[in-house]
């Protein structure tokens, strides 16, 4: 499969369907006292796909895969200049 840049997507839309599924079993893992609520985590995701900051699933501003970054309730928007959520 052919990885291709992709600004303000997540990693799924971006190919990386591997990735995705590894991703997903780590959140799956994260104790329920330290995840975010279902709504919220898809409203910071949104707030991601709109950061020109996300390249193809990876916040450039720290490194870390959104979707999992997102996923813990302490958490906050690495870009502190422009935080997003």
């Amino acid at each position: 499969m052919e990885l291709r840049e992709c600004k303000r997507c997540l990693l799924l839309s971006s190919g990386q369907e591997d990735n995705y599924k590894m991703v997903k079993k780590y959140i799956e893992k994260i104790k329920p006292d330290e995840k975010t609520e279902p709504e919220l985590y898809e409203k910071r995701l949104e707030e991601c796909k709109s950061c020109d900051c996300l390249i193809s699933g990876v916040c450039i501003k720290c490194g870390c895969y959104v979707e999992f970054r997102a996923a813990f309730k302490k958490n906050k928007c690495p870009n502190v200049k422009n935080r997003r959520w």
